[in-house]
């Protein structure tokens, strides 16, 4: 709905898996979503250590997929929970973090 094109949904590699991987235009997105009883939950529940696996996943499929007219990458999330519309938010973080 805004855009994107979904390249993958739960790619695996050695190092940790990405939900979903997106592309609109030259921005690629890595999107982790998570799923709980309340919104609030579901942002909490991306960890330090789950973040630097995303990372490291998503450096895994920058190496696999190279693509030269990639020129940004983004940390997204999407967030869900029962009876309440996903929430999305883009650079939910970065990979400094």
């Amino acid at each position: 709905a805004k855009g994107f094109r979904i390249l993958a949904r739960r790619w695996r590699s050695p190092v940790g898996e990405i939900d979903i991987v997106a592309r609109r235009r030259s921005l690629l997105v890595f999107v982790e979503v998570k799923a709980r009883e309340r919104l609030d939950d579901a942002a909490w529940s991306v960890t330090e250590r789950q973040r630097a696996r995303i990372v490291a996943a998503a450096e895994a499929w920058l190496a696999h997929k190279s693509d030269p007219n990639i020129r940004d990458i983004r940390f997204d999330a999407v967030l869900v929970a029962p009876g309440h519309i996903p929430r999305h938010i883009p650079a939910a973080f970065d990979a400094s973090q």
